[in-house]
């Protein structure tokens, strides 16, 4: 795991070219992305005594994937909404130390795997065809597909060889393993086994949407088991997750930060000092990147940051003349800079890494970001005036009972592997909806769950076109043709987010937890094999579960290390 530990002699090495940092100016720090990385890392930097430190962001708001949307008195969550674990969690102390969590109910903490809002009443797995799985049966496949969970866990845990026929794929094992088991149960009738098999198709699918993976055909088998979560229960803000970006954000002057402040490229050699490069992918259009998070109307004045090293296109050979790191902004700004840290996305990586860095990133940190993995979660609330679910239904769980033997053998498709569904039965990648608890507080509200490329598919629709296809889907499910459409739908679209480009990454077939530190490793300046923070951090996902606290993690145990220049 990489520390932010910044050298003194960073911009003072005497392999680098141009003039020297005079002894008593401070350096300039530009940190691009105000999202939880972002705003930590500022806010640390900060607290160490940099002052001559500029957030950007290329959205109006800050928060980059948690957006909390008020709903009466309560916050619906369109990203983040779990602290996942407590023990060492800074973000679990930040909300402890601001009383955060005094309103959270019984029902809004868990321990150990969770998918729903509430560990409150029971799920109902309800077939296509109207019916819903008795209880116990349910409880017999859970027990099993935990058991074979825990497989999946043990090769990397345990150093276990992965088998060919397995081709290194979690979804290939798991779906292989499981068939095999449940097939040759001689204790239970055909009708039995071809449920527990639609069962196994709907778990994938809820899988599936923890990880943010299209498919957990695509979750690396071999690397599975390098994710470990933070001990300790899981827990909801009630007042919203917004709530700890406002923690960190406060304490950062309006002066320091820049919204609406677009990214064109970041040349961070020498060689890229005061003149123009064409860049690879680098085009006229849709250049702009970076986090998006919560419009709260900061905006860095001008003259606060590099005001004497500011420039337009006009200028550009005066600008910053000997500094190692320029950033290019879409607004005609360069900022000369002695450090840059860079905290977009994999998905903003992914698509835009090749113009937004000049010269082009190094080969083993692009053979990272096209290896790991990154999809898109989406959330879909579905608001109605009374509820229309039973007061012990916690969620209505869909199982698809025509998928129970589907697996990818046709032209085009691994043996194993399941095939994609048609573009216009995306809505059969929403794998469940949710229910908000408590009432008091949410209203009767269902969370509806759907990933991967049907989750981008379903950003193409409009409000209404979604909120039918639910209906029908919850009506077909549940057997009752009564259920109204909801008074209210709210969606997130994280896919087709310029800024963001899907919600969080996993590690793919064929990629190891070795591409995440090799994109985290800091770059070298120009002309020194010596790395820094300085150039370009790219931070990555060390090996835990959970989503949240990564960035948070990265930056606090950095500040537990002398930060010096």
């Amino acid at each position: 795991m990489q520390s932010c530990e910044i050298s003194s002699d960073s911009t003072d090495d005497s392999h680098s070219s141009g003039p020297r940092r005079p002894p008593h100016r401070q350096p300039r720090i530009v940190v691009i992305g105000a999202g939880l990385a972002g705003l930590a890392a500022t806010k640390t930097l900060l607290d160490a005594g940099f002052t001559d430190v500029r957030l950007l962001d290329a959205s109006h708001r800050v928060g980059g994937r948690v957006q909390s949307i008020q709903h009466g008195t309560a916050s619906l969550e369109l990203g983040a909404t779990w602290i996942h674990g407590t023990n060492g969690n800074p973000v679990y102390h930040l909300a402890q130390e601001h009383r955060l969590l005094e309103h959270t109910t019984d029902s809004e903490r868990s321990v150990g795997r969770i998918s729903l809002y509430g560990k409150n009443g029971v799920a109902h797995y309800r077939t296509d065809r109207g019916r819903r799985i008795p209880k116990d049966l349910v409880e017999e496949f859970s027990d099993l597909y935990n058991e074979v969970f825990k497989l999946t866990q043990e090769f990397y845990q345990n150093g276990k060889p992965v088998c060919a026929e397995s081709q290194n794929s979690v979804g290939v094992f798991t779906r292989d393993y499981m068939r095999q088991r449940i097939t040759s149960d001689p204790d239970d009738s055909d009708a039995v086994k071809k449920l527990k098999l639609s069962l196994l198709q709907q778990y994938l699918k809820v899988e599936s949407c923890e990880s943010s993976s299209p498919s957990m055909d695509e979750v690396s088998l071999s690397e599975f088991g390098e994710w470990t979560e933070i001990p300790g229960a899981h827990h909801v803000i009630p007042g919203g997750f917004m709530k700890i970006v406002d923690i960190l954000a406060r304490d950062i002057p309006p002066r320091n930060v820049s919204l609406g402040k677009a990214v064109r490229c970041v040349h961070w050699t020498a060689s890229a000092q005061g003149q123009t490069h064409q860049r690879r992918g680098g085009g006229g259009g849709n250049r702009t990147w970076g986090e998006g998070g919560r419009d709260d109307g900061r905006r860095g004045r001008d003259g606060d940051h590099n005001e004497n090293d500011r420039n337009t296109a006009g200028d550009r050979l005066i600008l910053g003349a000997g500094r190692a790191v320029r950033v290019e902004c879409e607004d005609e700004e360069w900022l000369a800079a002695d450090h840059v840290i860079v905290t977009a996305s994999l998905g903003v990586l992914k698509d835009r890494h090749e113009a937004l860095f000049s010269p082009p990133l190094p080969e083993e940190k692009v053979l990272a970001i096209e290896k790991l993995g990154i999809s898109t979660t989406n959330k879909i609330f579905l608001e109605y005036a009374q509820p229309f679910w039973s007061p012990e239904c916690n969620s209505i769980q869909l199982v698809w009972e025509e998928e129970e033997g589907e697996e990818g053998e046709g032209e085009g498709e691994k043996k194993g592997r399941r095939p994609a569904l048609p573009e216009e039965q995306w809505y059969k990648k929403i794998c469940s909806f949710d229910v908000l608890y408590p009432p008091q507080r949410y209203g009767h509200v269902l969370n509806g769950w759907i990933c991967g490329e049907e989750a981008l598919l379903m950003e193409r629709y409009d409000d209404d076109t979604v909120a039918e296809t639910c209906t029908e889907l919850l009506r077909r499910f549940t057997g009752n043709p009564d259920i109204p459409k909801p008074r209210r739908i709210l969606r997130s679209s994280w896919g087709s987010n310029p800024y963001i480009r899907g919600s969080y990454s996993f590690t793919r077939v064929g990629s190891s937890g070795g591409d995440f530190e090799r994109l985290a490793t800091p770059l070298p300046c120009a002309d020194s094999t010596k790395p820094r923070l300085s150039r370009s951090c790219l931070l990555g996902r060390p090996p835990t579960g959970n989503t949240i606290p990564l960035p948070m993690v990265l930056c606090c145990q950095a500040k537990e290390r002398p930060i010096a220049w």
